[in-house]
């Protein structure tokens, strides 16, 4: 097991090899998290308090969803719509510590879940041909992208992008607010409430009686809230 500090190294390290060719290993683990491990409450504090997981292993999650689900995922959207509340309410302050008080509230308070199980690009597992090759099929979720893209790339981070966007995910956020950067913390609340407003639309249309409630834009808040909560230079690579 890793102790917190190689975890967030090792999470860091992962993004920047082979953005989303997972491993025997990961597929196997995410194989088993789709299939209702992501429900039990021990998992979800968990992954609370690491606002997900890194990015390698967030893409992952979603892309893994979105193969073997075919574009069907409830269970990300109930994920995510949970952590973009809990990002909503991190802004709601007002006075002379707003910025200290949203700082401290977006700060994941453990590790990502798979980095800590030492899961990364070469790891063991037990899955067979036919999974892993589906699990490493992006398809999927490269179509969803295309098809929702005028939605979310209004909140891709411009430090992920490397463009000139003033959106921030929270990752590059919390670096600019602890390097003492004057931001307007409006806008970022505003893209949040946003994000949350429409993955509580999709979330809900997983339920019965509002199936097909679902908009083009309430699904690309899944990717949205994603991008947001772990960074989007993973994602950016596979769709670009």
């Amino acid at each position: 097991m890793l102790n917190s500090k190689r975890s967030y190294e090792l999470a860091g390290r992962l993004s920047k090899e082979q953005p989303l060719l997972l491993s025997n290993g990961e597929i196997h683990f995410l194989w088993w998290f789709i299939q209702g491990s992501i429900m039990s409450s021990s998992t979800r504090e968990r992954l609370w308090k690491a606002w997900g997981m890194c990015e390698r292993h967030a893409w992952g999650f979603i892309s893994v969803e979105a193969a073997f689900r075919k574009g069907y995922m409830h269970g990300p959207a109930i994920l995510y719509e949970d952590l973009m509340n809990r990002a909503r309410a991190a802004f709601n302050h007002r006075g002379p510590i707003q910025i200290w008080r949203s700082m401290r509230n977006i700060r994941a308070k453990g590790p990502c879940l798979m980095c800590e199980l030492e899961y990364g690009p070469n790891s063991p597992g037990k899955a067979g041909e036919d999974r892993i090759e589906k699990g490493r099929d992006l398809s999927e979720l490269q179509a969803l992208a295309r098809k929702t893209a005028r939605y979310w790339q209004k909140a891709v981070c411009g430090r992920c992008a490397g463009n000139g966007s003033f959106q921030k995910c929270r990752r590059h956020l919390i670096e600019e607010l602890s390097q003492g950067v004057k931001t307007d913390l409006s806008t970022h609340a505003a893209l949040v409430d946003d994000i949350a407003k429409h993955i509580k639309i999709y979330a809900k249309s997983f339920c019965f009686g509002y199936h097909g409630t679902e908009t083009d834009e309430d699904v690309a808040a899944l990717i949205s809230a994603v991008g947001w909560c772990t960074g989007w230079k993973t994602f950016l690579s596979i769709v670009k």
